[in-house]
């Protein structure tokens, strides 16, 4: 799974560098579609595998070619309409769905080499759903997305079990894409619904409009206690049961940096996974140097952690790429000197503490 996953960012750093250059549809598929299959382990060169230009017949209309079609005992199981890396996948479906239905294959992709949209016929057998089970961006991976790709790598692709589960993926991550919409801006009726839970009185306009901004308030405190609540658990297991962290409020103005230092650019929106990094670096150096001369300052490129709010004394840059998490140490003159760690998740930087705990030492006594 570890080399699986090591394919998977390669290949979207690959894209990343190459999307510039790449204009056409055969060239997408080349450059980018057929190394991902090859990832999931098909032998994209083998057309008793892997067929390009799989004839799926319309009604009437004969002759007509999906891109690609992965057979198993020579019958279609997952057809691959694939569009140029500069088009919007959204009026393409129609296409998919006219083949789908012709033949008797399970699964549909929709892919321009970025994103992919997988479909099924979750709503009525052999007719092709109108909106996908799981979509992902391949510059964009998250865990959950890698374990949803993984189940159609060929030697473990199971049709039964991926089926069983598409109904469950689909609507979850629909849920959760409307759930990151409410988070930011709630709409009028997410906000009725709330206040008529938590509010007797009458529901006019303008108390709607009053508990709007609480509401949001309330939802993003709520998962930053949620995250403070799964730091706190993950030090006891670990023995460090006198420290607790609390990460900075995300609903509380920051204080402007001085002007002699740089200055946060507007628009900056200070994520979870940044002051879960911030928190679990506090507590990294815990022995050598009091917390509280521990800061942060984001900004549009990475999220700096610096001592003594000074931004010339800055330890570790943070960064969530795309296509991948790492972070910078202070530990040359120059960038390029500087040594870089990636990383999956923000717990796993309290396993680099012999490369981070130096990068303070000049500052503990001072």
């Amino acid at each position: 799974m570890e080399k699986f996953i090591d394919q998977l960012k390669n290949l979207a750093t690959r894209i990343d560098s190459l999307r510039g250059s790449i204009t056409t549809e055969e060239a997408t598929k080349t450059a980018i579609v057929m190394p991902f299959f090859q990832i999931l382990g098909y032998d994209v060169f083998n057309p008793l595998e892997f067929s390009p230009e799989f004839t799926a017949d319309v009604g009437i209309k004969k002759g007509e070619k999906v891109d690609y079609a992965i057979l198993n005992d020579g019958a279609p199981v997952i057809l691959i309409e694939c569009k140029s890396i500069t088009e919007n996948l959204t009026k393409h479906d129609s296409q998919l769905f006219r083949y789908f239905g012709t033949t008797s294959a399970k699964f549909g992709i929709l892919t321009n080499g970025i994103e992919y949209k997988l479909f099924t016929d979750l709503e009525e057998p052999n007719k092709m759903d109108t909106t996908p089970f799981f979509t992902f961006n391949i510059l964009e991976l998250r865990d959950i997305h890698i374990q949803e790709v993984a189940k159609f790598r060929k030697e473990t692709f199971d049709l039964e079990n991926i089926s069983s589960t598409a109904s469950d993926l689909k609507y979850l991550n629909a849920l959760k894409n409307y759930l990151s919409v409410q988070f930011e801006t709630p709409d009028e009726e997410f906000v009725k619904f709330l206040v008529n839970q938590i509010y007797d009185g009458v529901k006019t306009k303008s108390a709607l409009e009053k508990f709007t901004p609480i509401i949001s308030k309330g939802i993003k405190q709520l998962i930053n206690e949620k995250v403070n609540d799964k730091l706190n658990a993950a030090l006891k297991s670990t023995g460090d049961s006198k420290v607790r962290v609390t990460l900075p409020d995300p609903t509380e103005e920051v204080q402007p940096a001085p002007v002699n230092e740089k200055i946060e650019g507007e628009g900056i929106v200070t994520t979870p996974e940044e002051l879960e990094s911030y928190s679990i670096i506090k507590v990294l150096l815990k022995d050598v140097i009091a917390p509280d001369r521990i800061f942060y300052r984001d900004n549009r490129s990475y999220f700096n952690i610096v001592v003594d709010d000074n931004i010339r004394k800055w330890i570790i840059r943070v960064f969530f790429d795309k296509n991948r998490n790492y972070i910078m140490l202070n530990d040359a003159a120059t960038d390029k000197e500087r040594t870089i760690i990636e990383f999956n998740q923000p717990m796993d930087l309290i396993n680099y503490g012999e490369k981070i705990i130096p990068l303070v030492a000049a500052y503990a006594n001072s």
